[in-house]
């Protein structure tokens, strides 16, 4: 692959293709799960799932708001109306913050649970035959603390952006 003239503060040339390729790998294997599960029985699309997951995990099945978003990647009103359409299917439900009356949170219902258990099975055939499948060796491993450093770099300012940043 030829590819553009990358300027000096961006990426090297292999971060750029490794940059390609994670994107291609995504929308591949996410495309193909999703498509899987919307056509099981009973239908749990993949980003109710990516909720549900969120919130089993969490302590008392239960996120703010606001961490749920961080969670799922999604955006506040995007998050809204997807936590409408989970509570109206009755797999979670929103309970107020009593330390802030502004905040909610989200809580795994026994039917949510209950969801994430009966597609589980499917799901993870999506990931082994979708993704796990093509890596071989350690690569997994390795694959997983680099993409985990990615995401922990959200929670820090960059450099380009953060306090210490100086217009120029």
């Amino acid at each position: 692959m030829s590819i553009p003239r990358i300027p000096p503060d961006g990426p090297s040339p292999d971060g750029f293709l490794a940059w390609r390729a994670f994107l291609r790998a995504h929308a591949a294997a996410v495309g193909r799960i999703e498509r899987e599960m919307a056509a099981s029985e009973p239908e749990l699309p993949l980003t109710w799932y990516d909720v549900l997951v969120a919130l089993v995990g969490a302590t008392e099945r239960r996120l703010r708001l606001r961490e749920l978003a961080n969670e799922v990647l999604l955006s506040r009103s995007g998050l809204t109306r997807l936590v409408d359409r989970l509570e109206t299917a009755g797999l979670l439900r929103r309970e107020p913050d009593p330390t802030d009356r502004r905040g909610a949170f989200a809580v795994l219902t026994d039917a949510g649970y209950e969801a994430l258990r009966r597609t589980w099975p499917l799901y993870a055939r999506g990931i082994q035959e979708q993704f796990a499948r093509h890596l071989e060796g350690d690569e997994a491993a390795i694959l997983a603390r680099a993409l985990q450093r990615v995401a922990d770099a959200r929670e820090r300012p960059s450099p380009s952006n953060g306090p210490e940043a100086r217009e120029t």
